[in-house]
């Protein structure tokens, strides 16, 4: 990267790029769920009273990936000014192999979402969906090292922490606005902290998945008019996740060894609520997959908040361990 300025201006083309393409295609995939009987029916723990289109998923996989190929088409072809093209051209040069392998875990793991929103996959055919995703993406070259330059190890702690936030934002997906804000959150920390140490491709992965996040909201909450589903939570998660590995967040300009532990703070929200309910459902010999109202937006609504309330109180704790690892 020698050499080369990065273009603000496409960080803001990203952003809008993916907000816009999922604002105007949240409406189409919304009657597409309701033609094709796609919905979230009524029943124990869930507080809409008609069929919900979980349209959610697909949408923000759209306005991810639209405006990501047309930048990528824009570039083969020379559209950009000579100012952008130079070091897009390089950096996807460079990174082609893993930025495929991302974009198509991105549509892998939303199908293994829609798979299990159609289907109600149990879950050991689902988590080895997961599983096979993250392999995969690992071998691709997007892995977790932690200093250990073991192959195996490396592979090993992927997968584990793929599955992980995948996982904790489905767990997440409980009330209106949650796992979408939440996602929202954490990847403009991600984003901020890609473009401060200027690693612009990861700044500009983040800033879609964030546009296309902040396309889905105004669908979502307060009151929602189509859901996640699955498919969403998964994405979301798998993103984050992936988002997570990127960044270098250790290197000879930050030795310190504390700078890995950002991607657990800026996450700290989600996985603390896996780590308690999952905790809890344990203790209470229950399996750890089979939902119940133990989460923390369940316990702020049982102490008097209001669900909206409750998820602005959620959002505003992931926005504060946000900015402790963005400071």
């Amino acid at each position: 990267m020698t050499g080369l300025s990065f273009p603000f201006n496409i960080y803001l083309g990203a952003l809008a790029g993916a907000f816009l393409a999922t604002l105007v295609s949240v409406p189409l995939w919304r009657g597409w769920c309701l033609r094709h009987g796609l919905v979230d029916d009524p029943g124990q723990r869930k507080i809409h009273a008609e069929p919900m289109p979980l349209a959610g998923g697909l949408a923000v996989l759209t306005g991810f990936l639209a405006p990501l190929i047309l930048g990528v088409v824009a570039t083969k072809f020379h559209w950009l000014g000579a100012g952008a093209a130079a070091p897009i051209g390089h950096g996807l040069s460079r990174k082609a192999e893993p930025l495929g392998a991302i974009i198509a875990g991105a549509v892998a793991v939303t199908g293994l979402g829609y798979w299990d929103d159609r289907r109600e996959l149990r879950p050991l055919p689902k988590f080895a969906g997961q599983l096979l995703i993250a392999l995969l993406l690992a071998a691709a070259g997007v892995r977790v090292t932690l200093f250990v330059h073991n192959l195996a190890f490396s592979y090993a702690v992927t997968a584990l922490w793929m599955l992980t936030v995948i996982n904790a934002f489905n767990f997440m997906d409980n009330m209106n606005g949650l796992c979408a804000g939440l996602g929202l959150i954490a990847g403009w920390c991600f984003a901020v902290i890609a473009a401060a140490s200027g690693q612009y491709l990861v700044a500009v992965v983040a800033l879609l998945a964030c546009g296309a996040l902040l396309g889905f909201l105004p669908y979502n909450f307060p009151r929602a008019r189509t859901f996640l589903g699955d498919a969403g939570s998964h994405l979301v998660g798998y993103l984050l996740a992936v988002l997570a590995i990127l960044p270098h967040f250790y290197s000879r300009e930050n030795p310190s060894v504390l700078a890995v532990l950002k991607p657990l703070l800026i996450l700290a929200v989600p996985l603390g609520d896996l780590v308690w309910v999952v905790a809890l459902r344990w203790r209470l010999g229950r399996p750890f997959y089979e939902g119940d109202t133990n989460h923390l937006s369940h316990r702020l609504v049982r102490g008097g908040l209001s669900r909206t309330r409750a998820v602005v109180v959620i959002w505003l704790l992931g926005v504060l361990a946000g900015a402790l690892a963005v400071g």
